[in-house]
This record gives structure tokens, C-alpha cells and sequence, in this order.
């Protein structure tokens, strides 16, 4: 199975590296099985930011999702949004965050600002009723 590493060009290519990184699964690294396991893991990465993007989630969600991972409540996010109320129209995608918000978050939280800038995926109002 010791082939000669090369760049993963086809989807056959990709099963094939997928493959032999099961076999190779738990080696030690700084052995041979444990520096070819690493390479072929970044060449399949290579491969799969390529050929399998991924869009970034939904700041709604990933706020959610930090909440959720740090144990926060609401309140919490007071200082960061504002108000219960505000913070309310902002997780039910009635408002849209602000760039003050989106600072605070991104500080606050750790969430990129990248994704805090992108559109909410959540209807809001204006579009429920339409």
C-alpha cells in the first residue's frame, strides 16, 4: 500500500486516500505509517475545501451555537446587543445586527466577523407576510 504520495485529482484518487487513511487510522506519530497518515489527511483536506465548500452558517445560528457551547443564557448577551427585548428581534430574525453588535459579538463571543456580516437566512417580518 506504501505508493508514492501525489495530489489528489479525481474522485477515485479521493476514495483511494480515504481509504488507506482507515488502514493507517492510530499510527504513532513520527513513524513512517504516522507521517503518511498526516500527509494524505492534508491532502484530502486540500481535496475537500476544493470540491465540497462550505457556506459559512447562519449568524443566528452560530450566535445559538456559542451560547449553547459556553454554557450563556440571554442575558448574557446584554451587553453585547442590548436589551431582553432587542435580543429577542435579533434571535427570532425580527432585527438585523448592527455593526456595534457585530463588534461586540465577534469580541464577546469569537464568532468571525465574516459570519456575523452575512445575511440572516431567517424570514423576517417584511417576508412572512408576502
Amino acid at each position: 500500500m506504501a505508493t508514492d504520495l501525489k495530489p489528489i485529482r479525481t474522485e477515485d484518487d479521493y476514495e483511494t486516500a480515504l481509504t488507506e487513511v482507515e488502514h493507517l487510522w492510530g499510527a504513532a506519530s513520527g513513524t513512517p505509517d504516522g507521517d503518511r497518515l498526516d500527509v494524505l489527511a492534508t491532502l484530502i483536506e486540500v481535496y475537500e475545501i476544493k470540491h465540497y465548500p462550505m457556506d459559512p452558517p447562519d449568524p443566528i445560528d452560530a450566535i445559538r451555537f456559542r451560547m449553547e457551547q459556553q454554557g450563556l443564557t440571554r442575558k448574557d448577551l446584554e451587553p453585547m446587543i442590548g436589551t431582553r427585548n432587542r435580543i429577542a428581534e435579533v434571535l427570532n430574525g425580527r432585527r438585523g445586527l448592527s455593526i456595534e453588535m457585530i463588534r461586540n459579538l465577534h469580541e464577546g463571543l469569537g464568532i468571525s466577523a465574516e459570519v456575523l456580516i452575512r445575511a440572516s437566512g431567517r424570514p423576517s417580518r417584511s417576508d412572512e407576510a408576502a
